[in-house]
């Protein structure tokens, strides 16, 4: 008998299936805390894009925003999506659609002492 046969591989369809599933459904999140801190959707913030990787980075340095959406990705980080208060389309970032909402890190934003969007 071959050894390798008891061996499970990492790319074997069984083996994966118990581990990530995309197509699973994800929960809603709508409050995260972080260090301390309660996000919740609707909250307002200040956004600080790390590292101006772009020129839309620079152009929301500062700007206040509200939280849309709370993302978890497949490897459990947080996203933030938002939508930029003077944002023209701020509409269409409130649905969802691309072009008018931004995503950021949690180390990305700042909380407004406790300020919500009505």
């Amino acid at each position: 008998m071959d050894d390798r046969e008891n061996v499970i591989e990492s790319r074997d369809p069984e083996f994966l299936h118990d581990r990530w599933d995309p197509l699973a459904e994800r929960p809603v999140l709508k409050i995260v805390s972080l260090e301390g801190v309660d996000y919740r959707l609707g909250d307002k913030v200040r956004l600080w894009p790390l590292g101006d990787a772009d020129i839309m980075d620079i152009a929301l340095k500062g700007k206040t925003a509200v939280i849309e959406a709370i993302e978890q990705d497949y490897e459990d980080r947080i996203h933030f999506a938002v939508s930029v208060d003077d944002d023209p389309g701020r509409d269409l970032g409130t649905l969802g659609k691309p072009g008018h909402r931004f995503f950021f890190k949690p180390e990305e934003i700042e909380p407004l002492n406790g300020e919500k969007e009505e």
